[in-house]
């Protein structure tokens, strides 16, 4: 190996680490700034998601919060129509909207809310950013899917790549479909198809989390977990506001998506959770 090779691979690892140094500070600076602290969870919630795999944090969304939320959403649905959710993923027997932060000034409280941070970092332990805001409507008959993890294999306990957030605009009921989780199964080293021969079957140890309208539950995006069959005769009604460390894609690219207009808009803070504050137009 050659000086010149060996002072190559030196300066990369140190431009790396430098990089990584300043992402840090960006989002601890963001992340202040936004009045995330330390006391922003207690111990026994650190505890609970350490453990557990997920954390209500209780109703979050003030009842004309979430008439605005409700109302941005169907007027985005008859805007996009057969189009919508596309820049992510559609499914049959739901209605999904995809890159909302992009769409109304509205949807940028919800990447920006401080306990919902504090769980972010809590759970990935390290710089992170928003991969997609997107939200889910189960059609009453629909709804169903497999116990999964949202990340493409099992990992080490507390090597967390990405962290996720329901924000319930309707009630979770039972008969609604409420998503089941698999306490714990985050700590497994096991994806759910490693040890179930059907994951759209129900687990002996699921919990389904039933709440009211307005609450947000954050949970560990490697805990097993999964919607089931709404039985209702109305819709359930979900943003999730997903979370990846800083070092991996997001699933909605933001510096592709994001019009002018959206960048002129944000704050700070939130370029930063988007991971888009050196973006120039």
């Amino acid at each position: 190996m050659t000086v010149v090779y060996c002072y190559l691979l030196i300066r990369e690892r140190d431009l790396a680490v430098a990089s990584t140094g300043r992402a840090t500070m960006e989002l601890m600076q963001a992340l202040a700034s936004l009045g995330v602290e330390d006391t922003a969870l207690t111990i026994e919630e650190r505890s609970t998601l350490d453990h557990s795999g997920y954390l209500d944090l209780g109703v979050v969304m003030s009842p004309r919060e979430l008439e605005g939320y409700r109302s941005h959403l169907a007027e985005l649905h008859e805007v996009e129509g057969e189009d919508a959710g596309k820049e992510v993923h559609q499914e049959a027997g739901t209605r999904r909207l995809s890159n909302l932060v992009d769409k109304d000034p509205i949807f940028e409280k919800v990447i920006t809310n401080a306990r919902l941070l504090a769980a972010i970092h809590h759970v990935l332990a390290g710089p992170f950013k928003l991969s997609s805001l997107n939200s889910r409507e189960a059609r009453p008959g629909h709804g169903r899917q497999p116990l999964h993890a949202d990340w493409k294999e099992s990992v080490e306990p507390g090597d967390y790549h990405v962290c996720n957030s329901i924000w319930l605009l309707d009630d979770f009921t039972v008969d609604n479909g409420a998503t089941r989780v698999v306490p714990g199964s985050h700590r497994r080293r096991k994806r759910p198809g490693d040890s179930m021969e059907a994951p759209t079957t129900d687990h002996p140890a699921q919990v389904q989390l039933i709440a009211p309208a307005g609450t947000v539950v954050v949970f560990n995006s490697h805990l097993w977990h999964g919607g089931l069959d709404n039985r209702a005769d109305n819709s359930r009604r979900v943003m999730h506001c997903y979370f990846c460390r800083r070092d991996q894609p997001q699933q909605t690219d933001q510096r592709r998506w994001l019009r002018p207009e959206t960048l002129n808009r944000l704050s700070p803070a939130g370029r930063t959770i988007l991971d888009v504050a050196e973006v120039t137009l």
